[in-house]
């Protein structure tokens, strides 16, 4: 691997998984039902590389967020990836709710419909990338081995226990948050356990961070993916619900020793972009295939009803379509983001202009109430 701080491979895995999720969502959401024959051989691998995708992906974001929040020099509370990190995981859940409102129905008629509070991939990773930073906070400033543990441990602890909290509805809770937890209101993602792949890619971080001046860290790193994927892969079978998320991660473990070997070989500009836009390409494919926003996509119309020999070169112009939209995205994005900024000084201006002999009312009254309160407590 050339020598970076950044690791490439990374980005190529990211790149992998977003593609995949695009062809995977267009061919399972428009693929006819009479096509969808499991003995046949290149449907059946379709499937199983379906089913792999997303623990990828979780993994994939647990690595890169932990990675970069460790390798900063500031510690703990003044670390400013901390600060990057709530921000990023409540924007992220943000973005989730907005992706799901039906801006028609919300417009027009003034309704939220359940399909709102169902929790999706972003919900799921930006509260993942909350429970990350709570671990660091609580282990930074302790003996080495203690983040890798609960990291380590959090995955074990979820993966062990799905049979038990599966079964759950966890009634006893208002649906917005029981969403998080069960599917049984249609969540697509639930935290537990989708986190568990997310802690389990933030502990492989840990690992490279602890290890990453070693000579021989890549050598090391392969041949311990590829033993213990296998293992993982061999002890529990793919088909058994109870077993699945072991054996996903032991197919995400042969993920990450193939792209560590092939680290200098894929370091394609265009494939890095791709992985490094992820974002972008989720929320257009979104918007693109189950209408966001508009209330019209390629989902309505085509549900479950296209043949294969359209499916398969639809999802390829699919994904070449919506990469090429994100990569328009973010070559204007510095101009939307100037321009917004120019909107948001202006506002902030006449809200001044008009309110700004209230404001400074209440933020006297607020101190004199504080001030108030201070006294009746000593």
């Amino acid at each position: 691997m050339k020598n970076s701080s950044r690791l490439y491979f990374i980005d190529a895995m990211r790149a992998w998984a977003i593609l995949m999720m695009l062809q995977g969502h267009f061919i399972d959401g428009l693929l006819a039902p009479q096509f969808r024959d499991t003995t046949n051989a290149a449907f059946a691998l379709w499937k199983y590389n379906r089913g792999i995708t997303a623990p990828v992906f979780f993994t994939v974001a647990g690595f890169i967020f932990m990675y970069l929040l460790i390798r900063n020099k500031d510690a703990g509370r003044a670390n400013p990836r901390v600060k990057k990190g709530i921000k990023r995981g409540l924007m992220l859940i943000g973005l989730g709710y907005i992706l799901r409102l039906d801006f028609p129905g919300f417009l027009l008629k003034g309704e939220i419909y359940d399909n709102f509070y169902k929790i999706d991939v972003l919900h799921c990773i930006g509260l993942s990338i909350l429970l990350l930073v709570g671990i660091y906070l609580l282990s930074y400033d302790r003996k080495k081995y203690v983040m890798p543990l609960l990291l380590g441990g959090s995955t074990l602890l979820l993966f062990c226990t799905y049979p038990w909290y599966s079964a759950w509805d966890f009634g006893f809770l208002p649906k917005f948050l029981a969403n998080f937890i069960t599917k049984t209101n249609g969540s697509v993602f639930t935290i537990f356990p989708w986190f568990g792949y997310a802690s389990f890619g933030a502990f492989m971080a840990t690992l490279f961070s602890i290890y990453k001046e070693k000579k021989n860290l890549y050598p090391v790193a392969i041949t311990l993916s590829l033993a213990v994927g296998g293992i993982l892969i061999a002890l529990f079978p793919f088909s058994s619900l109870n077993f699945e998320l072991f054996s996903r991660l032991g197919n995400v473990l042969v993920f990450f020793a193939v792209f560590m070997l092939l680290r200098d070989v894929l370091t394609s500009g265009t494939i890095i972009s791709i992985g490094q836009n992820t974002l972008s390409i989720y929320v257009i494919h979104y918007t693109i295939l189950y209408a966001s926003f508009f209330g019209l996509g390629l989902y309505q119309p085509f549900h479950h009803s296209l043949p294969p020999y359209i499916a398969i070169p639809g999802a390829i112009l699919f994904m070449i379509t919506v990469t090429w939209l994100s990569f328009l995205y973010n070559k204007i994005k510095p101009a939307i983001e100037e321009k917004t900024a120019v909107l948001r000084k202006e506002f902030v201006m006449a809200f001044n202009q008009n309110y700004g002999e209230a404001t400074t009312f209440l933020v006297r009254l607020k101190g004199k109430i504080l001030s108030a309160l201070s006294i009746i407590k000593n």
